[in-house]
């Protein structure tokens, strides 16, 4: 019997459809039947009609045999009945629950497989070298790193976008979605959401019962069914549904009082109906009202069929073929199966006659074996006696590798397999596969590996290797198991490690332990292990390079100044231009940073790490040695040093190189935190929220308050403040947490306390505001850190004492000046004179002010250049100067509106309309250089001071201060680094250059 041919013995509809070969009759479906080709209909009509955005989620659930498989099997015939639609079909596996991307291989490979090859490149896009692993549709490239799952399920996404509009109406039909992988339902999950923008109907097929799903599948579960839009629970047979069965198997003979308690026995359940009728058929019992209790004890063999009961039924050669089919699961190869159950082809072929007669398997059409149904193939398998079915698990996988299907389908049944013998190259195996499943994407499938490696056991010499291995294997996605095993494997107890396996284990765990806010801890066990690394001179200072990264990112530690010291002499030290040598380099330039010396020794060691612009090999974004930090300190400290562009080449990299890597989860969020950070610091506040806001997204997806999320509400909250959205600043940080006590381990870009104080200020809280950055300013101070940009505490507690404290307020006032003209960036030195001319008045706020606007036109950072040129304008205002103070107030806005600042905006056409001065019509600026910027930016680069440019040019000095902080902003640079910034080559400074004003 075919499998369409049970299906219509089992059907559970209520109308006849026509088929190529037979009238199919469903039973008691009516609802669900109408639902799914109204849903069909839909996709088909609005899709003709032009839409593109009509995705819907059609779910059939309900108790094994209900009926599921039937139902869309009618699905998929309407579906392929439509003209132009595309119908992608798959079906989970209880055998192959295991087996990663297994129901998505199903569905896509078919599909993506066919395209042409300039098609599959348009589709693919740059996730080719993500997405075609993980689907099976080519093998990593050569020295490919780990793929991060979510990568994967990033580009999946982008695939389908690509795909569903070319072969659009599409519709996508997964059957038994409880067995699907994990892999495949956490991307079903997450798609169903975006199906809804594109031309798909999704349909999926599940049990009702949750306990039939894995454990970490149920919110994927509950997902499915919250997105549904068509939600259908199949309920039983009803008795004239089940009397038309069995009078149509057994004739009209059959009596009232005999189909009413069979369909008592079966509760209405199709698969148990058709598979009770077979006993009743083959026992030759009539049916009429006497026989009617014994239906209960053959039901007893129809649904809990022994060992013994399939024997009887089968033989033994049959049932070792049908044990080695259900191994096998779903597309089951006769000839794997007749070597698996050590069977001839003869053997096999009349195995496989005989389990086709007892409607137990049946033919797909592409030739291969299923079970008719399967709850058939899980009876079987579970009657297999432990010992048998380890034992010929172990076949299945030398078979699988002997046929060529590869070791990642061979691992599945290589895990099954009894442990405890020792065997080397079952271990070899495993740790192999291991690193195959890292390489498509699947972390879980490799621990999988791995454990089983571990419980074989694996020989002294090597246990701590493959704890390390495990460790590794869930860097993306399993902080804590990353932890336990590291650690484990860094244990002397656990066997040897190799000196070079102990220092990458050792960075391994301290990245991990960082990223989960345990800095101190980070950095301790890198020192720890650097002492008693002796025979490694790079390992060692691999590990001495990541500890005094880790203290960088802390807030507070008792021996801050000295450990800043320490790597001071370290710097000193190098001689050469190696990876570790330039690492230490661009720590340095950080740690300057942070300490607000002199700009121009921080982008001297940090210029010193790039190569031509670029970072050198071995410290790359995506590089195994060193992490993703080393590059993101580096961009930071260009970042707070005018260097805006640099940072922003970096950061743009980065997005690029984790994309391209498939790593999406927090390293692409970080990222996106970087850049947006980068677009703060240049006065691009709507960019910068955006960055932030993704940063955010993508953090609160990996788990809850993590560094990467307490790093991107800080600079959101500064972000919000400088558009003028104080209230919703507010809310975010409240809703968030960030609020004191702060965590000492905290990694704090920018200092939280600092901005926590700023944001009391806004909100006109001063005396609480003067308190947080009292506080903030001693820990800062006892750190050494003096940074004037990076924590502004000194200059806003100015602001927050001015009144009733006048006297302190100058002191800390001049003191952020003195710390910013000692760091010597044009922002830093602005700023702070902007916040002391807020606790002045009268002439002295205006000279103040009139130098932070010079300064700041100096350097990118457009918002707070805004800021001062509306400052000075009402402060020239409040002197009577007003036709000077309306043309400052028309720049600011100007500026302020392509910042996006909003509140500065309408707080400067306050400013103007409250004196009778006319706001000006709110202006389009744009980000490329006018003809006239270009040609007092190329002056400039040459090193000519404004009154030379202005005197050259033949136009005023104050139109070339106004161009040149075009420039400055537009360009990302100050100007130091103009010429990089504009892709000018730099020229030798034009006589007289060194005789520039000051500001």
């Amino acid at each position: 019997m075919t499998e369409q041919e049970h299906e219509l013995r089992a059907g559970v509809g209520g109308r006849e459809t026509d088929t190529a070969s037979t009238r199919v009759r469903l039973r008691d479906r009516d609802a669900e039947l109408r639902s799914a080709e109204a849903a069909v209909e839909k996709l088909c009509r609005e899709f003709a009609a032009g839409g593109t955005e009509i995705g819907e989620l059609l779910t059939f659930c309900g108790r094994p045999g209900i009926g599921k498989t039937s139902l869309l099997h009618e699905v998929r015939r309407i579906a392929k009945l439509r003209d132009g639609a595309t119908v992608l079909f798959a079906r989970g596996g209880e055998r192959q629950s295991n087996e990663p991307y297994h129901v998505l291989r199903q569905l896509l490979q078919p599909v993506l497989g066919s395209l042409e090859p300039a098609e599959f490149r348009q589709v693919m896009g740059t996730w080719e070298e993500v997405v075609g692993p993980a689907m099976g549709l080519k093998q990593p490239k050569a020295g490919a790193r780990r793929l991060d799952p979510q990568g994967v399920r990033d580009g999946l996404d982008y695939v389908l976008t690509q795909l569903a509009p070319r072969r659009a109406p599409m519709v996508m039909i997964v059957d038994d979605l409880h067995w699907a992988d994990l892999e495949s339902l956490a991307w079903l999950a997450q798609f169903a959401v975006r199906a809804r923008e594109l031309p798909v109907l999704l349909v999926f097929a599940h049990r009702e019962d949750a306990a039939d799903w894995q454990p970490e599948a149920n919110d994927h579960r509950a997902a499915v069914s919250d997105l549904a839009t068509r939600r259908h629970e199949l309920s039983r047979l009803t008795l004239v549904s089940v009397t038309d069965m069995v009078r149509a198997e057994l004739g009209d003979k059959a009596e009232d009082s005999f189909c009413y308690e069979f369909w008592n026995v079966v509760n209405g359940n199709p698969f148990e109906a058709v598979a009770l009728l077979d006993q009743v058929r083959d026992q030759e019992l009539d049916p009429v009202e006497e026989n009617s209790q014994q239906l209960r004890e053959l039901a007893v063999d129809v649904i809990g069929m022994t060992l013994k009961g399939w024997l009887d039924r089968l033989g033994a050669s049959t049932l070792r073929f049908a044990w080695a089919c259900a191994m096998l699961g779903t597309d089951i190869r006769q000839d794997l199966a007749a070597r698996i159950s050590t069977q001839s082809t003869e053997g096999a072929r009349d195995s496989v006659k005989q389990l086709r007669k007892q409607r137990i398997l049946t033919q797909t059409p592409g030739g291969n074996l299923e079970f008719v149904h399967p709850l058939i193939g899980s009876s079987i398998y579970n009657t297999m006696p432990e010992s048998t079915r380890t034992g010929m698990h172990g076949v299945a996988a030398a078979e699988i590798e002997n046929a060529g299907l590869g070791l990642l389908a061979a691992s599945r049944h290589l895990v099954e397999t009894f442990p405890g013998e020792g065997d080397d190259r079952t271990v070899r195996k495993l740790r192999r596969a291991a690193q195959e499943h890292l390489l498509i994407g699947a972390p879980e499938a490799a621990q999988r590996c791995l454990h089983r490696a571990l419980a074989e056991p694996p020989d002294d010499d090597i246990r701590a290797e493959v704890l390390y291995e495990l460790g590794c294997s869930a860097l993306l996605t399993d902080p804590a198991a990353t932890v336990n095993q590291l650690k484990l494997a860094l244990d002397p107890e656990e066997g040897p490690l190799r000196p070079s396996l102990r220092v990458d284990a050792t960075f391994r765990l301290s990245e991990v332990l960082a990223h989960s806010g345990q800095l101190g801890e980070a950095a301790r066990v890198c020192q720890d292990e650097a002492g008693n690394t002796v025979d490694d001179p790079a390992g060692r200072l691999r590990l001495e390079a990541a500890a005094f990264m880790w203290h960088a990112y802390r807030k507070s530690e008792e021996d801050g100044p000295a450990r800043s010291a320490r790597l001071g002499a370290l710097c000193a030290s190098l001689t050469g231009r190696e990876a570790a040598d330039r690492a230490v380099l661009a720590l340095r330039a950080w740690d300057l940073t942070l300490r607000g010396e002199p700009s121009a020794e921080v982008l001297r060691h940090a210029d010193q790490v790039l190569d031509q612009g670029r970072l050198p090999r071995g410290l790359g974004w995506t590089d195994s040695t060193w992490g993703f930090e080393l590059p993101a300190t580096l961009g930071l400290s260009y970042t707070y040093n005018d260097r805006i562009a640099q940072a922003e080449r970096l950061f743009g990299d980065a997005i690029v190189q984790f994309e391209i890597a498939g790593w999406s989860g927090a390293h692409r969020g970080f990222a996106y935190f970087l850049m947006g950070l980068a677009r703060f610091r240049r006065g691009l506040l709507a960019e910068a929220e955006d960055f932030l806001r993704r940063a955010l997204r993508l953090s609160e997806r990996i788990g809850p308050k993590l560094p990467l999320a307490w790093d991107a509400v800080g600079v959101l909250v500064d972000t919000l403040i400088a558009r003028g959205r104080v209230n919703e600043a507010w809310e975010v940080a409240s809703g968030f947490g960030f609020n004191p006590p702060y965590h000492d381990t905290a990694m704090v870009l920018p200092d939280a306390a600092s901005l926590y104080g700023k944001l009391l200020l806004a909100k006109g809280r001063k005396a609480g505001a003067a308190a947080a950055l009292t506080d903030a300013g001693a820990q800062l101070e006892a750190r050494g850190w003096h940074n004037t940009v990076w924590a502004p505490w000194a200059g806003h507690l100015a602001v927050a004492l001015a009144k009733d404290e006048p006297e302190r307020a100058r002191w800390y006032a001049q003191k952020s000046v003195a710390d910013a003209r000692r760091f010597g960036t044009a922002s830093a030195i602005g700023t702070a004179l902007r916040l002391q001319a807020e606790i002045e008045d009268g002439q002295q706020a205006v000279e103040l002010l009139e130098a932070a606007a010079r300064h700041l036109g100096q350097s990118p950072a457009g918002y707070e250049h805004a800021v001062a040129l509306v400052d000075l304008g009402a402060a020239l205002r409040r002197v009577g100067r007003l036709e000077d103070a309306q043309e400052y107030l028309y720049q600011g806005i100007e500026l302020a509106q392509h910042c996006a600042a909003d509140g500065l905006v309408v707080r400067a056409r306050r400013e103007l309309a409250n004196y009778g001065l006319r706001p000006n019509r709110l202006s389009d600026t744009r980000e490329t250089l006018s003809q006239p910027e270009w040609d007092v930016a190329r002056l400039a680069v040459r090193g000519l001071p404004a009154q030379r440019i202005a005197d050259q040019l033949g136009v005023h000095l104050s139109l070339v201060n106004r161009r040149l902080a075009a420039v400055y902003r537009k360009a990302g640079s100050g100007p130091d680094g103009l010429a990089s910034a504009l892709g000018l080559p730099p020229e030798q400074p034009a006589d007289g250059a060194g005789d520039r004003a000051d500001g």
